[in-house]
């Protein structure tokens, strides 16, 4: 953690007791803890979600729960968060911490296929959170646009990618799909745009117009 992050993170809000246990558990006892959210991406994610005020959020790639919670504490009272994991190992874990959350009845988890699972979900989103398998960014953007009212809001982490996108030498496939999405989130004329260098990268994206 840099000096910037440490400093920033005693100065924000601090995560609640559940975020912090789902933090250090998943830590220890979770393979690739780094993508968790983590705390001050955590209170940025709460922070926009509850200046946005959303009935209805969609989260792609739950991991261990950390980043759908955040997201939920901007719910409307009768809101719902319907977060999709394709890890199936994770299931019982999520489902234990979205229990013990203030959020237990307003969460919908689903295990599967992300891209099947966004067709069959009949909801206009406020607010919608890409976290999963990067080669499918692009592939999500598109499935969720129309689904998305006027004014309502994509975050796109990871974009950043470790700094690989402007390393010419990087040509892996996970890479490239960054770099392509980043291009087409650029090109996009529907929405308004700010890429945050937040960890490792944050694009935050408006939705002004169907066509």
């Amino acid at each position: 953690m840099t000096d910037i992050e440490q400093y920033a993170i005693a100065y924000s809000t601090q995560e609640n007791s559940l975020l912090a246990k789902i933090n250090r558990e998943t830590h220890l006892e979770v393979l690739k803890p780094r993508m968790l959210s983590g705390h001050l991406q955590g209170r940025l994610l709460a922070m926009i979600s509850q200046l946005i005020k959303p009935n209805y959020i969609l989260e792609i790639g739950s991991f261990t729960g950390y980043s759908a919670l955040c997201l939920a504490e901007g719910l409307q009272k009768n809101g719902e968060l319907h977060t999709i994991e394709g890890n199936e190992e994770l299931e019982t874990r999520l489902k234990k911490y979205f229990n013990e959350s203030n959020f237990a009845t307003q969460i919908h988890l689903h295990i599967g296929q992300a891209q099947n699972i966004i067709t069959n979900i009949d909801k206009k989103w406020d607010l919608v959170f890409i976290d999963a398998d990067k080669e499918n960014y692009g592939l999500y953007y598109e499935k969720i646009f129309e689904k998305i009212n006027i004014g309502g809001v994509i975050l796109a982490d990871n974009v950043w990618w470790d700094g690989k996108l402007i390393d010419k030498n990087a040509k892996d496939k996970k890479t490239e799909a960054i770099r392509a999405f980043n291009e087409k989130i650029k090109n996009d004329t529907r929405i308004e745009k700010v890429f945050l260098p937040l960890r490792d990268g944050l694009f935050l994206i408006r939705k002004i117009k169907e066509q």
